[in-house]
């Protein structure tokens, strides 16, 4: 997800001025972007930094409260009305057939990669406004890049297709947002990957991000649901299950990577609770965001940039899930 800059937490949001957070956000986005684009493109990067729309479907983040340290208390996911039928104009997610047989057969797992590497060349499409319910936000954004110039796209997908062959040999139906240029020169909008998880009955639904804070940040981070009501938002049903679904990838994901969860927000415990992504807001299904690291890091990003440890990433998001779905 791109954040130009960490989150205020909890116990510093009072002391620093909005004026000054957004000012060091915009100014961290700057550097992975000029590396990323050509000349030509990054004129339009800065333009949108200028603007604010370099940052994910939600600025400035809006941490909810500090979330609580994860628990053992197991939990089934909610059932829940789907959402309202797409547009017509909305492209079909990606589907492969999962296999018949298996303890999990017939449930079904959304995995929504975050971004898409044809953003930066659709600026009008990404910039439209949607409706969140609570507010209205840009259709999506452009992610952010570690310093070489690798786009958090490129990385959400690779971990993605990674996590659905993992799941899959388990027996989950496995059901993509997109699946960038094969199918989706850009986007989905937030408010169409949200409707995905919806139409599909998911049992659980994952979107896949890497931050992009200041150097020396580090660790992965889940962001959960916030209790939400307005418009198309009601999140009231899947609070609960989602938190139980964060907390299993959080401890899977901890244990298979190695890594640790963000010394930069969450007090520690790898969760943090938000009100301010569409992603989450119009969701019926339980739904988490993770965080798999900083991009900006350079520790950090020789993981995110390294095969093997993106296939540890994708097996512990998956532990986490078949944990939540009692596999």
């Amino acid at each position: 997800m791109r954040y130009d800059d960490r989150p205020p937490s909890p116990e510093s949001a009072s002391s620093v001025s909005p004026e000054r957070r957004w000012f060091v956000r915009r100014s961290g986005l700057a550097v992975g972007a000029a590396v990323l684009a050509p000349t030509a493109l990054a004129g339009w990067v800065l333009v949108q930094l200028t603007t604010g729309a370099g940052a994910d479907d939600a600025r400035p983040p809006r941490i909810v409260m500090p979330a609580a340290s994860a628990s053992t208390t197991a939990s089934t996911s909610a059932s829940t009305s789907a959402s309202p039928s797409a547009s017509p104009s909305a492209a079909a997610p990606q589907s492969d057939p999962s296999p018949s047989k298996g303890p999990l057969a017939g449930r079904t797992v959304v995995i929504d990669p975050g971004h898409n590497t044809g953003n930066f060349k659709h600026t009008d499409e990404i910039d439209r406004q949607v409706d969140i319910g609570t507010n209205r936000k840009e259709c999506d954004t452009t992610g952010t890049t570690t310093n070489a110039g690798y786009m958090e796209a490129e990385f959400t997908l690779d971990v993605s297709r990674r996590l659905r062959t993992v799941l899959e040999a388990k027996g989950l139906k496995v059901v993509m947002t997109h699946e960038a240029g094969t199918a989706r020169p850009w986007g989905p909008c937030i408010d169409e990957r949200a409707r995905i998880g919806n139409e599909a009955a998911a049992d659980a639904v994952v979107s896949v991000h890497a931050d992009g804070v200041s150097a020396g940040n580090r660790g992965y981070h889940i962001i959960l649901p916030a209790k939400v009501k307005g418009g198309a938002a009601d999140t009231a049903a899947i609070v609960g299950p989602s938190r139980d679904l964060g907390e299993r990838i959080g401890s899977n994901f901890a244990r298979t990577t190695g890594s640790a969860p963000a010394n930069y927000l969450g007090s520690g415990t790898g969760l943090v609770v938000r009100d301010d992504l569409g992603g989450l807001n119009l969701s019926t299904r339980p739904k988490v965001f993770i965080e798999c690291g900083n991009m900006r890091d350079a520790k950090d990003a020789a993981l995110l940039t390294s095969p093997e440890w993106r296939q540890k990433a994708a097996q512990g998001i998956a532990d986490g899930i078949v944990g939540f779905l009692g596999g």
